[in-house]
């Protein structure tokens, strides 16, 4: 079978490496995650649009962010802003079927675009949901968060929603920002310039 266009383009970045994410990405073709009219784009190395504002983000971009998430088999990990499903499902290969993502996104188009993508594909470990009126799910705790849309400043109650060990990784303004939580008032953080993002609405 030819390895998919994208692994390779990755690999040339040095940015992917981690067996079960190269092994997502091989999986899930972001083919099945973009509207019909930007198929021949499918497997260039740059955002293209979904609609409504919303982008499926460019592949070094998500390929940066599951690496420094570090999802691992059995994990619950909150997917916030997860736009086309893309995300979701690579989460959903990674964590297998012991682990399960939850997809958040705020318009509704895209919560049926997410939902009929992921139909594509045999997962039984996920639900995709409209986001609701707090940021998150406040009454659940979770190993892992992704946000994939900027936030002006880092939300408080997604650290609150984190297990302790968890790790979240979140776009701030214009750096990706990795924080793993040490205690329920520790926190480490670093943070990656460089990086552009539509806005996170909350």
């Amino acid at each position: 079978m030819m390895m998919n266009p994208i692994i390779q383009i990755l690999r040339n970045k040095h940015v992917i490496h981690t067996k079960e994410i190269v092994e997502a990405f091989e999986f899930v073709d972001r083919k099945d995650f973009v509207p019909s009219d930007q198929i021949h784009n499918v497997y260039g190395d740059y955002p293209l649009p979904i609609g409504h504002g919303q982008t499926n983000s460019q592949p070094y971009t998500v390929a940066f962010m599951l690496e420094h998430l570090n999802p691992a088999a059995g994990n619950q990990i909150l997917d916030i802003g997860c736009g086309s499903g893309w995300t979701t499902a690579l989460l959903c290969n990674i964590v297998g079927n012991e682990g399960f993502i939850t997809g958040l996104e705020r318009v509704d188009e895209l919560v049926d675009f997410a939902s009929y993508n992921l139909e594509k594909y045999d997962f039984k470990n996920y639900t995709i949901s409209k986001a609701g009126t707090h940021l998150g799910i406040p009454e659940k705790r979770f190993d892992r968060i992704l946000v994939s849309a900027a936030a002006r400043e880092l939300p408080k109650q997604l650290l609150e929603q984190l297990n302790v060990g968890g790790v979240m990784i979140i776009p701030i303004v214009q750096s990706i920002w990795r924080i793993e939580k040490m205690s329920d008032s520790d926190y480490q953080t670093k943070k990656y310039p460089g990086f552009v993002f539509v806005p996170l609405v909350y």
